[in-house]
């Protein structure tokens, strides 16, 4: 069983879900998962987890991620995007400038209400198959943020532009506000991701290059280790005779502790001074003395000790 994380390129046509269905066919087994839905009409990175790494799905929600989009101005539809029911049509008579500030107004710590059309649940039940059934429910203002907007295009009533957005964003809807902004309304026309958190678009790899590799024997290769996701914490090995401590995921001791090393620098941190700095490294990952990674652990100060947070035997 191939355990880790692999980078997908998914092609506008299939749902997330079709995407993970034919993987499962290709490398031959039942575990995989992905996160960060991708609508069916869109493309671009999807963040799929083989093995034990489908243990990460709750922490790769929180990720950052990049898309590059094509609005429509002047459209509104029931759908926020151009698959859906149009609902309105109006004439685009503000000017690339006007339109440039409305989106701009936009970055930083906003408010958005998700779509209708979406994976979110109310009284157990998705928001999609309701608005099928013709229904629309008042849904709450969630917080995201906007890191950044780079405009590309303006050709009216089309303006292309890239956005870093926080989890939880709905570009759809990102498309419908500045249309709303502008008083002549908008959706969403195009979506590609290209990036979520270290996955790029670049990096990327079609089902049908996927399954190449996999007849080829290669695709081993582009599988990266489930540890790559915690890149930014530090390194935690236990002695020898405590590995049995984190195969159970029971918590850890100082006395536990073999070293512990600075994932960016490579450097052994002193531990006397983690010891009294605790609260910068909360997080580790875990490793035994073979340099085996086991899981995720966090520190708690108040007890002094290290507890699992996450295991990935």
């Amino acid at each position: 069983m191939y355990n880790g994380l692999i980078n997908v390129y998914k092609e506008p046509g299939f749902t997330s879900m079709d995407a993970v269905a034919v993987l499962r066919g290709i490398l031959k087994q039942k575990k995989i998962g992905h996160t960060g839905t991708l609508d069916p009409a869109a493309e671009g990175v999807l963040m799929v987890c083989l093995g034990n790494a489908t243990k990460l799905c709750t922490f790769l929600e929180d990720k950052d991620k990049e898309y590059e989009c094509r609005m429509l101005l002047g459209t509104e539809t029931d759908t926020e995007d151009t698959t859906g029911t149009v609902l309105r049509k109006t004439d685009v008579e503000c000017s690339e400038e006007e339109i440039a500030d409305a989106i701009n107004s936009f970055i930083g710590d906003i408010k958005q209400i998700p779509p209708m059309y979406s994976a979110l649940k109310k009284d157990g039940k998705k928001l999609y198959e309701l608005a099928r059934e013709g229904k629309v429910i008042e849904r709450e203002a969630r917080d995201i943020k906007i890191y950044g907007i780079d405009i590309k295009e303006i050709n009216i009533p089309y303006v292309t532009f890239t956005v870093h957005c926080s989890k939880g964003t709905y570009i759809r809807s990102l498309c419908r506000d500045i249309g709303e902004k502008l008083g002549c309304g908008g959706c969403m026309d195009h979506l590609k991701r290209t990036a979520v958190s270290f996955f790029e678009e670049k990096d990327s790899l079609k089902l049908s290059e996927i399954e190449a590799l996999a007849k080829e024997g290669k695709i081993d290769e582009f599988i990266l280790p489930t540890s790559d996701v915690f890149s930014d914490l530090k390194s935690l090995y236990v002695k020898e005779e405590s590995t049995k401590i984190i195969a159970n995921g029971n918590p850890l001791l100082w006395s536990n502790v073999e070293k512990i090393v600075d994932t960016k620098n490579l450097r052994v941190s002193n531990i006397e001074d983690i010891k009294e700095n605790n609260g910068e490294f909360e997080m580790f990952k875990v490793y035994t003395s073979e340099n085996y990674f086991m899981a995720v652990y966090r520190y708690d100060a108040e007890n002094d000790i290290f507890k699992c947070e996450k295991m990935f035997l």
